[in-house]
C-alpha cells in the first residue's frame, strides 16, 4: 500500500548541532491513517517535504520515522509555491468551497496560468514517486485536493497499479466548475475519473456528478461516498491530561459560571467565524436576558497566513469580536473570548466546558469538530450544525440546523439551543456520541483499499 498526501505524517525540525527532531504532521488526514499505518511492512508514505527543514531532512537523509516507511519529496521551493499557495489554497480551495467573489475573482491571467503549469508539474512529481516506489499491483491511495491530477499521471506511468483518489473536501457545483478554464476543469475531471473517487458524504458525490453531467460523462465515473469520525482514544489522552485540565481551569476563571457558547476552527474563509459572532451579536440585540448569561468562547487556529486574503480574514474576525465587546461587555463579563493559539489542550478544554458548540461552515467536506465536541463534552451541549458541513449527513438527527448565510436564523438555533430542556439535551448529546463513533476509521481504509483499480485515460 502507498499512500500519496501533501502533508505526511511527520515534520521535522533542525537542531544547532545539525540533527534532526520529527514531530507528527497536523491535519484529519495524518490523524485518521497515521495509528493505522504504523507497524505496517506494507505501507509507504509519500508526502511532499513542506518547508526548509524538511528539505534539509530528505539532504541528510534523516527521513527516518518509527514503524512507518517515509519518503519526502523535496520540490523546487517556487513550483511548490505556486502549485500549493496559489492553486491549491486561492483557487481550489475556494472553488470548493463556494468562496469567489465571483465580480473580481478568480482571474486567470498569464500568472495564474504558470501557476496551474507549477501545479502539474508538482501533481507529475508524486505520480513520478509512485511509479518508481510502487511494486507490480501495488494500492496506491492518493488523497485529496492538492494532488488531483496524479491518478491521470498513473493511468500513464503505471496502469499496473491499482488507485483511490480521495477528496476530503467538497466538490464545487456546475457554476463554480465553470469558473475555472476549460483546460483545467478538462485535466481534473479526466483524472478524477480515471480511478475510483471518494468523497465523505453522498452530498459530494452528487455534486461531482452534477459537474460530470454537464461535461457529458456522468456516466462513467466510479465516485462513492465513505468517511471516517474522531480518534476517540487520542481525544481522551488529552482531555485527561495535565494541559487540559490546565486550559480548563484557566477558562473556568474567565467566564464564570456562564453558559457557553463555544467553537474552535482554524481561523479560515470557509468556517464562517464573522457571521457566527454576527449571529451572537443579534442574540444579544434581540434577547436580552442572555446578556451577562453566556459568553461567546472562540478557540482559533491562525490558517495560511502569507496569503493576503487569510490575514485580512483574520483582522476582520478580530474587529468583530472586539466591537461585540465594546458594545455588550460590562463589569466581568466578556460577550466574546477569542483565543488564537494554536493549542490543541486549549481546544479540548472548550469542547469539554461548552454548553452549546456552534459549527457553521460555509461549507466543508466533514467537519471532525461537530464529532469530537460530543465526545468530549461533560455538559449535554447543544450542536448548532451547519446543513453545508459534510457531518450534517451524519448528525442532522441530534443537531439544530443552522442556515450558514442566515444571521438571523442562526442566532435563533443559538436561542433554542440555550433554552433546550434538560432531557432533550441529554438525548441528543448520546445521539451525537453514538453517530460520532459510527464511523472507525479503519473500515475508511478498507473501502479505500476494496475500491481501488488501475488508472484508465480517458476515453
Amino acid at each position: 500500500m502507498i499512500v500519496v498526501s501533501h502533508r505526511g505524517p511527520v515534520s521535522f525540525q533542525r537542531a544547532d548541532d545539525g540533527t534532526f527532531t520529527a514531530r507528527r504532521g497536523a491535519g484529519g488526514v495524518v490523524s485518521a491513517l497515521d495509528p493505522l499505518l504504523r507497524g505496517r511492512d506494507d505501507a509507504t508514505w509519500i508526502a511532499a517535504a513542506i518547508g526548509d527543514d524538511d528539505r534539509a531532512a530528505v539532504q541528510a537523509d534523516a527521513v527516518s520515522v518509527p514503524g512507518l516507511a517515509v519518503e519526502l519529496l523535496a520540490l523546487d521551493p517556487e513550483t511548490h509555491r505556486l502549485h500549493y499557495d496559489v492553486i491549491s489554497n486561492q483557487i481550489l480551495w475556494f472553488c470548493f468551497h463556494g468562496l469567489f467573489d465571483s465580480a473580481r475573482e478568480p482571474v486567470f491571467d498569464a500568472a495564474l496560468h504558470e501557476a496551474w503549469d507549477a501545479y502539474r508539474a508538482i501533481n507529475r512529481a508524486f505520480a513520478e514517486a509512485v511509479a518508481a516506489t510502487a511494486a507490480p499491483g501495488d494500492v496506491v491511495l492518493v488523497q485529496d485536493l492538492q494532488l488531483l491530477l496524479v491518478a491521470g499521471y498513473l493511468a500513464e506511468l503505471r496502469p499496473d497499479v491499482a488507485v483511490t483518489h480521495f477528496t476530503h473536501t467538497p466538490f464545487g457545483s456546475p457554476s463554480e466548475l465553470a469558473m475555472l478554464p476549460d483546460a483545467v476543469t478538462a485535466e481534473i475531471f479526466a483524472s478524477l475519473t480515471a480511478a475510483p473517487a471518494g468523497f465523505h458524504t453522498e452530498h459530494w458525490v452528487h455534486a461531482f456528478r452534477l459537474c460530470l453531467h454537464e461535461r457529458g460523462n456522468g456516466d462513467g465515473a466510479d465516485a462513492f461516498a465513505t468517511t471516517f469520525g474522531p480518534d476517540a482514544p487520542s481525544l481522551r489522552d488529552v482531555a485527561g491530561g495535565d494541559a487540559a485540565a490546565t486550559a480548563g481551569a484557566s477558562l473556568a476563571e474567565r467566564v464564570g459560571d456562564r453558559r457557553c457558547i463555544v467553537r474552535t476552527d482554524r481561523l479560515e474563509l470557509s468556517k464562517n467565524i464573522v457571521r457566527g459572532f454576527l449571529a451572537f451579536e443579534e442574540l444579544l440585540t434581540t434577547r436580552p436576558a442572555w446578556r451577562e448569561q453566556v459568553s461567546f468562547v472562540a478557540m482559533l487556529n491562525p490558517s495560511r497566513e502569507s496569503l493576503a486574503t487569510y490575514r485580512d480574514y483574520r483582522s476582520e474576525v478580530e474587529t468583530v469580536a472586539a466591537r461585540i465587546n465594546d458594545r455588550f461587555g460590562r463589569g466581568d463579563w466578556e460577550p466574546v473570548v477569542v483565543d488564537t493559539r494554536d493549542d490543541f489542550p486549549r481546544s479540548v478544554a472548550a469542547l469539554q466546558r461548552a454548553d452549546v458548540l456552534l459549527v457553521n461552515p460555509v461549507r466543508d467536506g466533514l467537519n471532525l469538530v461537530a464529532m469530537e465536541g460530543p465526545l468530549l463534552n461533560e455538559r449535554d451541549a447543544v450542536l448548532c450544525l451547519s446543513r453545508e458541513a459534510g457531518a450534517f449527513d451524519l448528525l442532522r438527527e441530534h443537531a439544530v440546523e443552522v442556515q450558514p448565510f442566515d444571521v438571523s436564523q442562526t442566532a435563533a438555533a443559538l436561542d433554542a439551543a440555550l433554552a433546550m430542556d434538560t432531557d432533550e439535551r441529554a438525548a441528543r448529546a448520546i445521539g451525537l456520541r453514538t453517530a460520532a463513533l459510527a464511523h472507525p476509521a479503519d473500515r475508511w481504509l478498507d473501502d479505500l483499499v476494496h475500491r481501488a483499480r488501475p488508472a484508465r485515460t480517458a476515453d
